[in-house]
């Protein structure tokens, strides 16, 4: 994937980049690995703002993508590479022996073309999805399972792989992309290779009408709004915050308090947190 760039025409295309789009092979999705998009738009039942800044944005339906993998020992081809507007990683679509399709997450240099397929027995080439126990030390897997039969929750993002670096027991030792490294079920499947779509992190958004067409609202600093709206609101002028720390909208300590709970089930699974 390549990066397209605008000259300055105007203010919104002076820093400006966006996808060339020239991995995508079709327009138009499959239609029955379609299905509506319910927007919430930040609401809970009541129509209660619980979670800010999200809103509007283009239509879009969402895309069923195949996270389990659980079509064992059945070929599948590679029919298109398509676009989704729900992630930044681009989506394959597989044909089966069988006459299924589904898509998948696509990996890093799958092309139209080839066959992927899972299963213990699989070869261990890109694409194909395995349980952990039996991919190599050093491989680079995503969309991971962190219970078996679950489906892949975990490296699924434009540009992620995790690393298996070592096994012992029942657990396969993970390093993720965030540094993070934890034990997950050997039993717990995985796919070969790193996810698509590379430079999505390279993109300049460059005004902020392109991040409302992503359903993203804006977001003002507490210290400009009233009391009433913020713990850091009021006063005259340019005031500073009033606080000995900045706290969010509800009062709760920000910008470096930890939130995980203490106690939390999966904490004996985590070797060595990430950087933070």
């Amino acid at each position: 994937m390549a990066i397209r760039l605008y000259k300055a025409y105007t203010p919104g295309t002076r820093n400006r980049t966006v996808s060339t789009f020239e991995d995508i092979t079709i327009d138009k999705p499959h239609k029955s690995l379609l299905k509506p998009y319910h927007y919430s738009k930040g609401r809970n039942n009541r129509g209660i703002i619980t979670s800010r800044h999200k809103g509007g944005g283009h239509k879009k339906k969402y895309r069923i993508i195949d996270f389990k993998r659980n079509k064992i020992n059945v070929e599948g081809k590679v029919l298109s590479i398509q676009y989704d507007p729900n992630r930044n990683a681009r989506i394959a679509l597989i044909c089966y022996k069988d006459g299924d399709k589904k898509y998948i997450l696509q990996p890093r240099s799958l092309q139209i073309g080839n066959y992927i397929i899972s299963g213990p027995n699989a070869p261990i080439a890109i694409g194909n999805a395995l349980p952990l126990e039996y991919i190599p030390l050093g491989t680079a897997v995503h969309n991971i399972e962190i219970r078996p039969n679950k489906g892949g929750q975990i490296v699924r993002a434009a540009g992620t792989y995790a690393q298996i670096v070592a096994k012992e027991g029942n657990f396969v030792t993970l390093k993720l992309p965030s540094s993070e490294v934890r034990i997950i079920s050997k039993k717990c499947y995985a796919t070969i290779g790193q996810v698509g779509n590379i430079d999505a992190n390279n993109i300049t958004i460059g005004k902020a009408g392109r991040n409302r067409w992503l359903g993203k609202r804006p977001s003002v600093r507490g210290v400009v709004m009233n009391p009433v709206d913020h713990p850091h609101g009021g006063g005259e002028g340019r005031s500073p915050i009033g606080k000995k720390h900045p706290v969010t909208p509800t009062g709760k300590p920000a910008l470096g308090y930890k939130t995980r709970k203490r106690k939390k089930y999966s904490n004996k699974y985590i070797l060595r947190r990430r950087k933070s």
